[in-house]
């Protein structure tokens, strides 16, 4: 009696423990939520980060992926981090900026002189002293991967050579305060509007113009309602991958690790996906029929000067000599 008694409890006992090991399982269930579409590199290397992932914690974490603004538009998904709602994002740096504003100076116009220069900061002390800077301001959300997101060129009905051609143009920006700072020193009128309503609002005319790097203008087909693919190239722009700060202080040493090792790889392939997207789009526009006009940059440049040396600007003067120092 008393053995069948014993044995009854050993099967409670195993059961609940079964219990238990599936709800411990059910928490590392992770939701992975961005803005862009399921045919661009970013999502396809977070599909590959995940399974990785998944591969080196032998199952212990499983990460879903959400694209397209599926769980937000991107305030959105950064609040959802804060809140806990998500536990990894991309986000770009401007978006970055409302938590620690100097992170902002890698969206800043004319900030990079070329690709060479932004991968240069991307490897230098002075990005990982903006993103602990930024991990403390935010209370711990942790970045751990850094992604090349390409120049932001000018898409328009209109035909712009100069920068008093955009006197006045209704110019869609993403909904963060620094990317202002381009049309008003140009004179048009920035107008944000969330990624997703992009194309309608450009096809309804609620916008004149738009600016994204050549892969997300052929992503997101914004050439089908706009005449004119101008290279600007005004802002070398890119994306950090952010493990939010509930997350993040829940993974032990090793598991830091996995996660930064293998989000920090799949920004680097992502970075040079979107290198060999704008070599080859150029020509594959002009293939298309579309008019690709190419600009002096000087005078755009010049246009900005005074805006991103301001005492006002988003970061200071300091930090945006040592950027210009990096070779």
């Amino acid at each position: 009696m008393r053995r069948k008694t014993l044995g009854r409890i050993a099967a409670l006992v195993a059961l609940a423990m079964l219990g238990f090991t599936g709800a411990a399982q059910a928490q590392n269930k992770l939701k992975w939520a961005h803005v862009y579409e399921v045919g661009e590199s970013y999502h396809k290397q977070a599909l590959w980060a995940a399974e990785e992932i998944k591969k080196r914690t032998n199952g212990k974490y499983q990460i879903e992926v959400f694209p397209a603004s599926t769980l937000g538009k991107e305030t959105d998904i950064n609040q959802g981090l804060t809140l806990g709602t998500v536990d990894i994002i991309y986000t770009g740096m401007a978006f970055a900026g409302r938590t620690y504003p100097p992170m902002s100076i890698a969206s800043g116009p004319f900030i990079f002189r070329d690709f060479h220069h932004w991968e240069t900061f991307r490897n230098s002390p002075v990005f990982k002293e903006l993103a602990q800077q930024y991990e403390a301001k935010s209370g711990g959300h942790h970045v751990a991967g850094y992604t090349y997101y390409g120049h932001r060129h000018l898409t328009a009905n209109k035909l712009v050579q100069k920068p008093e051609d955009m006197k006045g143009m209704k110019l869609r920006v993403p909904d963060a305060p620094l990317f202002v700072m381009f049309p008003k020193a140009v004179g048009a009128n920035p107008t944000p509007i969330a990624f997703a309503e992009v194309y309608l609002a450009l096809q309804n005319g609620t916008v004149d113009a738009q600016e994204n790097p050549l892969p997300t203008i052929d992503a997101k087909k914004f050439y089908e309602v706009q005449k004119y693919i101008i290279l600007t190239g005004h802002i070398t722009e890119s994306l950090v991958t952010v493990v939010g700060s509930g997350t993040w202080s829940k993974l032990s040493a090793d598991e830091k690790k996995v996660f930064g090792d293998v989000l920090w790889e799949a920004s680097s392939h992502a970075t040079q996906d979107i290198v060999q997207a704008e070599n080859a789009l150029v020509g594959e526009f002009e293939k298309r029929g579309k008019a690709v006009v190419k600009v002096d940059r000087g005078p755009f440049i010049q246009a900005v000067q005074k805006a991103v040396t301001a005492p006002d600007a988003p970061w200071p003067k300091e930090l945006y000599d040592r950027v210009q120092a990096l070779k």
